[in-house]
């Protein structure tokens, strides 16, 4: 991942709040112990990575990973009673 590329999104069915990026369309090479993955959707070059993260660490961590996981922060108690 030299250059820009697809970043593909995912988010855990068994930890709340926890999403993953990899270079890989299909998932594959996601970390197991937060199995099973959903897909989300697909992270264009010219895409901005959603939470404020910086794509250039998103890149990195895939670089050096295969995936990168990131963790949303938790609800507030105002967000959780409106449910």
């Amino acid at each position: 991942m030299n250059e820009p590329s697809n970043l593909f999104y995912y988010s855990s069915g068994k930890t709340k709040g926890l999403y993953c990026f990899t270079g890989h369309a299909d998932g594959g090479g996601l970390p197991e112990q937060f199995s099973p993955w959903a897909a989300l959707g697909v992270l264009r070059p010219d895409q901005r990575p959603p939470h404020g993260i910086s794509r250039s660490l998103l890149e990195a961590g895939v670089r050096k990973n295969g995936y990168q996981l990131l963790r949303s922060k938790r609800e507030t108690s105002a967000s959780t009673e409106r449910n």
